[in-house]
Parts: structure tokens; sequence; C-alpha cells
């Protein structure tokens, strides 16, 4: 019987007979979870229904379900949701702004008590949240709002050792989830009328009813020349636009539908 050949890696020089070609790596899996330690902050996670004498509040779960039909839309080259998209980034950054630096004043108040050694309340009980979401914006959402938790962990420390009365307390914390209200609320005023850059630039389709609804779009991000930061791949084929396919950079255990009913109180 003839002798196996040996095959030498050229590269290393190394003896390769029988080698078993290496399989290639599976799928990537990870978890999110947003941990929460007030009252305050969990309330906004599933926002509130519309009451008799009250009006709906849209919370982080809303908002990333309907952040997704914009999500899909700029996948299949709507230039209203790249549109909305950059707002909704620009909404983001402003509320991490705002509640940043009403944390930091709070923070400076308290560091000025040099005589005492403050530690800032938290749960003896946190909530933890699986998140899982379609969109890159709906996690930074997810973060701003850890920002507001925490920003109200030290309001409510620095009211209890007398830093702040309460009416600067409720000040604060009503400014910062106004801020947040606004945010979830963004994606409400976008219509998917299954516009692309063609159709809107030849004013065809149903170009002038998203005129008339969401407005005259920016001519630069018509022309694709600005993008969201986070924008999606544009899908090519129309195979592709009816079969979206996930994004393999995170995919957590459990699904939307299971994350309501965790984050139920």
């Amino acid at each position: 019987m003839d002798a196996e050949p040996i095959i030498t890696d050229a590269s290393t020089g190394a003896n390769t007979q029988g080698a078993i070609e290496p399989s290639p790596p599976g799928a990537l899996h990870g978890e999110a979870w947003l941990t929460l330690q007030t009252h305050q902050a969990l309330m906004l996670v599933h926002g509130r229904g519309l009451l008799p004498d009250k009006p709906a509040i849209i919370g982080l779960i809303g908002f990333a379900d309907r952040l997704r039909v914009i999500w899909q839309g700029a996948r299949s080259d709507d230039p209203y949701a790249d549109w909305w998209l950059i707002k909704i980034d620009d909404a983001i950054q402003s509320a991490k702004d705002f509640i940043e630096a009403q944390r930091a004043s709070v923070s400076n108040q308290l560091d000025q008590l040099s005589s005492m050694d403050i530690v800032v309340a938290s749960s003896e009980r946190p909530t933890r949240i699986p998140l899982q979401f379609a969109s890159p914006y709906a996690y930074q959402a997810a973060g701003v709002l850890a920002r507001y938790d925490k920003l109200v962990c030290a309001v409510v420390t620095a009211a209890h050792v007398g830093l702040l009365g309460l009416e600067r307390r409720q000040q604060i914390q009503h400014s910062c989830a106004r801020k947040l209200r606004s945010l979830f609320m963004l994606p409400q005023t976008y219509r998917l009328l299954k516009l692309n850059r063609a159709t809107v630039r030849a004013r065809t389709g149903r170009t002038h009813e998203a005129r008339k609804l969401m407005g005259e779009i920016p001519e630069d991000i018509l022309n694709g020349e600005r993008r969201p930061p986070f924008a999606p791949r544009r899908l090519t084929t129309p195979a592709a636009m009816s079969s979206p396919t996930s994004s393999p950079a995170l995919r957590p255990s459990m699904s939307a539908t299971q994350d309501e009913k965790n984050a139920d109180v």
C-alpha cells in the first residue's frame, strides 16, 4: 500500500498530515439587562395606557416597538425613516446631556458635605429587565433611562439629608422625565408609506401624503449625504425587503413580549 503523502504548511513548515479542517464558529449569542433601582424609572418602561382623565404615556417598550417600523423603513431606503432616526439620535443625546447635567449638579451638592460620608440611596431589591430590541437606538434609550434612574437615587438622597426641598426635588425629576417621554413619543409621528428615495425624488407613490404628514424632507437626507450614525444596511432586492434578517451582533434569549411580562409590576 502506498504511503499517505505528507503535506507541509508552507507558511510554518508544520506537518499537516491527517489534519482535520476546523469547523467555523457558531452564531453569536448575548444578553442585555436593564437594572433599575427606582419606581419612577420603572414606570417609564411601560408608560401608561389611556385613562378617562389622563392621556396615554409611551414608555420604553412602546418606543422600541414603534422604532422597529422606522428601522425597517430605513432598511428599505425610505428617506423619511432616515430623517426620523436622525431626530431620535439627536433627542437621545439631548436627553442624556440634560439628565447628566442635573445629576452632576446634585452630586456636587452631596460632595460639598465634606464632614459627612454619604452613600447614594439604592434599592435593596432592584428590578432587572431583559432587553431584546431590533435597533441600537432602543438600547441607547434604555441607557438614558438608566441614567434617569441614577439621578432619582441621587435626588432622593439629597432631599433626605436636607440639600433639596420638595419643590426642587419634584422639579428635577419631572423635567428629566418629560425629556424621556418626549424622546419616547418621537417614533409615533413617523408613517410607513412604502416609499424610497426614487419615489420621493420623482414625487410619485404616496410622496404627497408623506410631505403632508411628515413635512418637507431636508435635501442632504434625501440625497443620502446625511444618514443616522447607526443607520441600518439598506436592502437591495425585493426578496430581501420582504424577508428582513436579524442583526447578528446581539441576540438576547428572551422575546420582546416576554420582556413586557417580566417588567410588569
